[in-house]
């Protein structure tokens, strides 16, 4: 249901003030006013999508909003921004990758990778392999390995490079 302007003020000034009822009934009203903005515009299976980036827009811009102005022009607005944006990131994807469906993928691939990580990691001295595992693999900083470790910063980097170069030996020999 479309609600006058001078509603949907009043709507989002309380919702503003924290008033959470209120709030609700103006995104329901603004869903229904852009649902109608976008089906002129776009393609039908585009417009919930659209329609739920622009009241994601709203809800992130409501502090902006004047309750003194009006409503649906300041609600257009910003519906426009989001069509546009839409419209620029269509003209940059090729309409053949929007068609494409990924690949499911494997539950046994990251298994597999995990073991062929840690056969080549067999081959390190365990300083070094726990060092990459910890940096490279877990994510964490020199710091952090440092401390979990015990090893010196500087150690921890030494430990690190010798163990790639070793690792990048290994897997050039096979």
């Amino acid at each position: 249901m479309i609600l006058s302007d001078h509603d949907m003020r009043t709507l989002m000034a309380k919702g503003q003030e924290g008033d959470k009822p209120s709030y609700r009934a103006a995104l329901s009203a603004a869903t229904d006013w852009l649902k109608r903005f976008y089906a002129k515009r776009i393609a039908s299976t585009m417009v919930d999508d659209l329609v739920q980036e622009t009241l994601i827009s709203l809800h992130t811009k409501r502090a902006s909003y004047d309750p003194a102005r009006p409503f649906y022009p300041w609600l257009a607005a910003i519906a426009r921004y989001r069509w546009i944006d839409l419209l620029r990131k269509l003209e940059r994807t090729p309409e053949d990758e929007l068609a494409f469906d990924p690949a499911i993928p494997s539950v046994e691939e990251p298994v597999i990778s995990r073991l062929s990580l840690d056969r080549l990691l067999d081959n390190l001295p365990k300083a070094q392999a726990n060092a990459i595992l910890l940096t490279k693999v877990e994510g964490h900083s020199i710091k952090d390995v440092s401390v979990m470790t015990g090893q010196s910063e500087s150690l921890v980097k030494v430990n690190v490079h010798r163990g790639l170069k070793k690792l990048a030996a290994l897997v050039e020999s096979e």
